[in-house]
């Protein structure tokens, strides 16, 4: 046998042990809550309608969505999962609608990473976009650690419980 397939036979054998070892230690999976912490109460039309927006108008470059975000960017720009529990429609659309946003929510963000203005879109997508921003919503048991992400990403500061 060649070295080289010695040391081919010796990482498959780490691997394998290395699997075996994973598959008997303890993971987040194995806790009570199995189910993932983010869910939307919107209906299937505007679900689809914000999607294609929420795609055309790239909001997943700053925003994660679903606890997924782009890693190529590094934009602090808070989660949307949740965002529901922390406004209300009116104020959402509001938002969207606004020239500058920054006169709404000011931001600690450089002026190229700062929530671009939706005023342009159609009265229907700026509803569709708000009506579905609302809907994102978390479960109670996730909520302090939804609130806690928000709290840093929007401050920059380290969250302290009151």
């Amino acid at each position: 046998m060649r070295s080289g397939e010695k040391a081919i036979i010796g990482i498959m054998v780490c691997s394998v042990a290395l699997l075996v070892w994973l598959k008997g230690q303890k993971t987040a999976l194995d806790d009570e809550n199995l189910e993932v912490p983010f869910y939307s109460t919107a209906s299937k039309e505007v679900s689809d309608r914000a999607a294609k927006l929420i795609h055309e108008l790239n909001c997943k470059k700053c925003h994660s969505l679903w606890g997924v975000r782009d890693l190529s960017q590094a934009v602090p720009a808070p989660a949307l999962d949740g965002m529901g529990m922390f406004r209300d429609e009116e104020w959402l659309f509001n938002y969207f609608s606004a020239e500058n946003p920054q006169d709404i929510l000011p931001s600690r963000l450089k002026p190229e990473y700062r929530m671009p203005s939706f005023a342009d879109l159609s009265l229907q997508e700026r509803k569709d976009l708000a009506s579905y921003v609302v809907s994102l919503k978390v479960y109670d048991w996730y909520f302090e650690d939804a609130k806690k992400a928000r709290y840093e990403k929007l401050t920059g500061k380290d969250y302290e419980e009151k």
